[in-house]
């Protein structure tokens, strides 16, 4: 690629925090006529700083992110950056994310056992102004306009905020309290108040009957 090409491409920007991932990303997208790949993270921090200095065109964004939230991220960016596109890639199950993702402030939300095809263009669509969702999304999501319904209304982790299903993720990932809030930067007393609401929200008795939601949760929530 010529210095001029290069300079007429489009800017992506990737955050993932598996290197296999994004030197996959990096490869697939750098053979793409038009756009080419400016930088990478592996954490949210890392991310953000980076994405200000560099000033891509689109960022492509996971959900669960080193010691970060990918979700907290596209709030960063939406407020700190928001001339840059956001897509989500991810291993989450959409029913479960996508609409936190969009309200986050992202463009899309795709998931990784999509073609590599279907990523190109999702991409190529945020960076055109669209919105690009699966149909499912879209149809929950008109479903939702209509009768005032949420993607998944019969769940209650939906009841969750954005930041009570991080909490409920990690504890389902086997963290403690004490890590939960050393990568949150919070004390344990405030984990611990997210956790008081969780346990209400779910209709839990115990600290015990939280966990094992959790960690089935979790299960669930990456089949496949």
């Amino acid at each position: 690629m010529t210095s001029t090409t290069a300079s007429q491409s489009k800017s992506v920007f990737l955050v993932d925090d598996h290197p296999l991932v994004r030197e996959w990303l990096t490869n697939l997208i750098n053979q793409q006529s038009g756009l080419r790949v400016c930088g990478e993270a592996k954490s949210g921090p890392q991310a953000r700083e980076r994405i200000l200095a560099l000033k891509p065109d689109v960022a492509v964004v996971d959900i669960a992110l080193k010691d970060s939230s990918g979700i907290e991220l596209i709030k960063d960016l939406k407020q700190s950056c928001p001339q840059v596109a956001v897509l989500v890639l991810s291993m989450h199950e959409e029913a479960h994310y996508a609409e936190r993702a969009l309200r986050a402030g992202a463009r899309g939300y795709l998931m990784k056992r999509e073609t590599t095809r279907k990523v190109i263009t999702a991409i190529r669509q945020v960076l055109e102004g669209k919105l690009c969702i699966s149909e499912g999304v879209a149809a929950a999501m008109a479903t939702q306009f209509v009768e005032g319904k949420t993607l998944s209304t019969c769940s209650p982790v939906e009841q969750l905020s954005d930041r009570e299903l991080e909490v409920f993720e990690w504890l389902g990932q086997g963290r403690t309290t004490r890590q939960i809030a050393e990568t949150l930067r919070v004390s344990v007393k405030t984990v611990q108040a997210y956790c008081a609401r969780i346990k209400e929200k779910l209709n839990l008795a115990s600290a015990t009957e939280l966990l094992r939601e959790a960690v089935r949760w979790h299960e669930r929530a990456h089949e496949g």
